[in-house]
């Protein structure tokens, strides 16, 4: 098998059969709802997973117009706050204890089989990365329903838990990455560039230096994400008032990078990080995860400026 025939053709074909199976979750998310008559928003919020399961299983056979017209539904049910979650069924907190006894450690061999997987595959063979988490979370799944003795129904409706735990909120960073490729290509790098150079004078390595952390730790609040930031801010910032000064990109790219997770940490729109945790651990303050992290953050910010200005130049 020749490494042309795998990423064109059995890399793509690995990747839909892995989205198909988000697909079906989610449709068994909208079925698990439409079938709780109590539930106070059952129609939409069953729309709202049916609608996003078919964007995962379906959409690389749909027109790309389908996919727009199903999120603007999407976040019509959102604004119009039709998308609750019902009623879950879970163990009680004796089964809990019993199982975290029963266990033990054994609790983290899934996850760490996960990572191992994934690194694996994307390190040593010619599948990539994608197709290395998605091989790793069959993998790890298959492990942890053996460890937990779980049926194939159990582990259904944990997942379905797990989505509804999560809410609306899961599908950010499908969405922010988009955004981040669009900013790009729409040249916001380039319009922020002009407006900066309004204000930060040429030459000024440590005004260059804190417009490009901020600029990072801003934009990545926004986007939720560092790596989407990142292209745009090094672009209007990075490179004219930084790394043209003098600066090593190398250096100045990485300190760039971390510090746009500065802003990772104080902002909801990073899902994965903190309103996922907070969903899971049923937190009453959804913003908790966010409020202990902020003081080390903004200390952490003060700590890449300096470096930034007396290591990278």
């Amino acid at each position: 098998m020749n490494a042309a025939y795998i990423t064109e053709t059995l890399v793509p074909l690995l990747l839909d059969m892995f989205y198909m199976f988000i697909g079906v979750q989610l449709f068994y998310t909208a079925y698990r709802v439409m079938k709780q008559t109590d539930h106070p928003t059952r129609f939409g919020t069953a729309i709202f997973w049916a609608l996003l399961g078919i964007i995962f299983a379906f959409g690389n056979m749909m027109p790309p117009v389908f996919s727009g017209l199903f999120l603007v539904i999407m976040g019509l049910l959102t604004l119009f706050k039709q998308v609750k979650m019902g009623r879950l069924e879970t163990t009680t907190e004796e089964e809990q204890a019993a199982h975290a006894d029963r266990i033990g450690n054994g609790i983290f061999v899934p996850a760490i089989i996960l990572a191992i997987t994934a690194v694996v595959i994307a390190q040593f063979t010619p599948f990539g990365g994608q197709v290395g988490i998605g091989v790793a979370a069959v993998v790890s799944l298959l492990v942890a329903m053996g460890i937990f003795r779980a049926s194939p129904k159990e582990a259904l409706d944990e997942s379905d838990r797990m989505v509804q735990q999560v809410g609306t909120t899961g599908i950010l960073p499908q969405l922010l990455a988009a955004l981040g490729v669009l900013f790009t290509t729409a040249g916001v790098g380039d319009v922020i560039a002009d407006l900066i150079s309004g204000v930060v004078p040429q030459g000024n390595r440590l005004i260059g230096v804190i417009a490009y952390v901020f600029g990072m730790v801003i934009f990545t609040m926004i986007m939720g994400n560092a790596f989407a930031a990142f292209t745009v801010i090094t672009a209007g910032i990075g490179l004219p008032f930084v790394i043209a000064q003098g600066a090593d990109p190398a250096i100045a790219g990485a300190l760039a990078m971390t510090a746009g997770f500065c802003g990772t940490l104080m902002t909801p729109m990073a899902a994965n990080f903190n309103a996922l945790p907070a969903a899971l651990l049923e937190m009453k303050n959804p913003n908790g995860v966010i409020k202990v992290q902020t003081p080390m953050a903004l200390i952490l910010i003060v700590i890449h400026i300096a470096l930034m200005y007396f290591w990278a130049f």
